[in-house]
């Protein structure tokens, strides 16, 4: 499953809608946790994307193993653009009202990653529904919710 995304803000609220619907429809219901914890992933992938490259990008969510009968154990979120730079960290102050998206997808994602794709690059996550925690994303992130306060990483 895939979405073309417009190098557009509002194209941001477009793919959590359209994660949403797809997600429902493989039967990860909207009141699992693991729904909206995929939903603020896509946000934040498509975001660093639409404002970092200002180029046109591709959502993917991928639901390897889903059958009728067993829902998929691991579900992988990934935004290709076209734009080879590497996610290169950055640190922000408290008061800085962005920067934090990597390091969010950090905290929530099982695992995540980048490779170039031929003249761009790929940045991917993966959620194990198996292994969600319950609670907030101070929990999932190990229980200390300042860990990232002073460390972020900007996609570019």
């Amino acid at each position: 499953m895939q979405l073309e995304i417009r190098p557009d803000p509002a194209e941001v609220g477009r793919a959590r809608k359209w994660a949403r619907s797809r997600l429902d429809g493989l039967g990860i219901a909207a009141d699992e946790p693991v729904a909206e914890t995929l939903v603020l992933l896509v946000s934040e992938l498509v975001t660093n994307a639409v404002v970092h490259t200002g180029r046109p990008a591709v959502l993917r969510l991928s639901l390897p193993g889903t059958q009728a009968t067993a829902p998929a154990p691991t579900v992988r979120v990934e935004v290709t653009d076209t734009c080879s730079r590497a996610p290169v960290p950055r640190c922000v102050g408290g008061d800085a009202t962005g920067g934090r998206g990597l390091a969010l997808v950090d905290c929530l994602a099982d695992r995540w990653g980048w490779s170039r794709e031929g003249t761009g690059k790929s940045i991917w996550c993966e959620v194990d529904r198996s292994a969600r925690r319950e609670g907030s994303a101070a929990v999932a992130c190990g229980g200390d919710p300042s860990a990232y306060d002073d460390f972020a990483f900007e996609a570019v």
